[in-house]
């Protein structure tokens, strides 16, 4: 039976800025994804048997669910229903990406999914509409279907690409006992934080800026009001500063917190200090890189500290 094996990739918010309530419900974000290569794999292949089948490793939570309910199942059905294949397929799904700790690996692995099923059926669809398929899973699985560095504003799935910055090591930290709900962090955040008024020239001047030992100003709303609520995070923020990170920031809403680092050596030492929790020892990846691996081919990835 033919067979496709596919990476889905981590990702990191260098800036996210929350500047208030759209009257749809949704919050309205201006944020800068950026890809690392911290992933998961997957792999499609064809089944005598109608329909999707679904197996997940490395996740009791997500193995325990109904399979209806995981985005890999979503995203796949939705791009049958597109090409009106009802040709069966079996989905072998590995989680390294710790799931709930704002790193995007749902979002990541839906991306995926759509990706390797249209190189399994050796079929296409238009970027436009594979974009719109995307945003209706979650708003983040629009940049995923690109990767590298890219603003994304309104929801999140408005996404513009911007020229890639040098490459940089990043150590996540996954904090063992601490989740962060996104609408918890969403809920912790006051008032005043959602009628900002928002700074253009600064965010522009990060968009066009490289990454450098000095660092590029990396910024997060959600920090003041999680860090509050969940002060170890705070910690451990402060942590990789100490041992060696030109910056660190809260992962999304959280949990993880992550650091830039001028090396891998670096990295690794500095995860050293945080023995009772999970971390990896990644790189941002380009666009152009991020493209190529989503097709197939092999990339260094990220390893447990």
């Amino acid at each position: 039976m033919p067979e496709v094996t596919i990476r889905a990739f981590a990702k990191i918010n260098l800036r996210l800025e929350i500047l208030g309530k759209r009257p749809d419900g949704y919050h309205e974000l201006r944020t800068i994804f950026q890809t690392v290569s911290l992933h998961d794999e997957l792999k499609l292949r064809r089944s005598k048997s109608a329909g999707i089948s679904l197996r997940v490793e490395g996740n009791e939570a997500l193995s325990g669910e109904p399979v209806e309910k995981n985005l890999v199942y979503r995203a796949v059905a939705a791009v049958r229903a597109e090409l009106k294949d009802e040709s069966g397929v079996e989905i072998e799904l590995k989680k390294k990406i710790p799931a709930g700790r704002g790193l995007g690996g749902g979002s990541s692995d839906a991306a995926a999914a759509m990706i390797g099923y249209l190189r399994l059926a050796r079929k296409r669809v238009a970027a436009e509409r594979l974009m719109e398929i995307g945003s209706a899973l979650g708003a983040d699985v629009p940049f995923f279907l690109q990767g590298g560095r890219a603003l994304g504003i309104g929801r999140g799935d408005e996404i513009y690409p911007l020229p890639d910055m040098e490459t940089r090591s990043v150590l996540v930290v996954s904090p063992a006992n601490i989740h962060v709900p996104t609408p918890d962090a969403y809920r912790w955040l006051n008032a005043q934080e959602l009628t900002k008024t928002p700074d253009n020239s600064k965010l522009w001047k990060f968009c066009a800026s490289t990454w450098n030992v000095q660092g590029t100003g990396l910024w997060n709303d959600f920090e003041g009001a999680v860090f509050q609520h969940c002060p170890r995070l705070a910690e451990i923020k402060r942590d990789l500063v100490r041992r060696g990170a030109t910056e660190a920031l809260l992962a999304g809403s959280g949990s993880a917190v992550i650091g830039v680092f001028p090396s891998p050596a670096k990295a690794r030492r500095a995860a050293v200090g945080f023995p009772q929790d999970e971390t990896f020892v990644c790189e941002t990846l380009s666009r152009s890189k991020y493209v190529r691996l989503m097709h197939g081919r092999s990339v260094k990835g990220a390893h447990r500290a």
